[in-house]
């Protein structure tokens, strides 16, 4: 089995194209629509944040980024970092590639002075939110666009190594 390489690559490289569009169709699938959050390949670019895909030898299997968010008015504070687009190729599943992004994500974040990583996922995604828990994020009020919504679940983790406050 050859070993997987993470690469940053810009938002709107074509291999993340064709994964952002596998991740909307797994969104309709899940919830009969996807993600309508406005991404910008700019949102993605050092400092502001970073995107990477994982690949198995040529072939794109995996994704994630975080972009720099501090809008008080959706919910975000000072010095959060937002994960997107986290995602998986269903024959790619289970061999720990969303496990090694996230923390590649958390590094990148962290080193660019960020303090604090948050998410939004739903409850039609379990094993996200096993991922997330088991990584240390921990349930916050809701923030961001989807922060209305029933099945809407948001997360968060320090990355300052403190403990992330409880929700407001």
């Amino acid at each position: 089995m050859r070993p997987f390489e993470i690469r940053p690559v810009r938002y709107d490289h074509p291999d993340a194209i064709t994964l952002d569009t596998l991740v909307q169709q797994e969104y309709a699938r899940r919830y009969g629509d996807g993600d309508i959050t406005p991404l910008d390949p700019a949102m993605f670019t050092p400092p502001h944040g970073t995107y990477l895909i994982a690949y198995d030898g040529a072939r794109p299997v995996a994704t994630g980024g975080w972009r720099r968010q501090e809008d008080a008015a959706e919910g975000y504070a000072a010095g959060d970092a937002e994960i997107k687009r986290m995602f998986v190729v269903p024959e790619a599943r289970g061999r720990g590639l969303a496990r090694r992004i996230l923390a590649a994500l958390e590094a990148d974040a962290r080193a660019a002075g960020r303090s604090r990583m948050v998410l939004a996922t739903g409850t039609k995604q379990p094993e996200a939110l096993e991922l997330y828990a088991s990584s240390g994020y921990v349930l916050v009020e809701k923030f961001g666009l989807y922060r209305t919504y029933e099945d809407s679940r948001c997360m968060a983790k320090s990355l300052a190594g403190g403990v992330v406050p409880a929700p407001r």
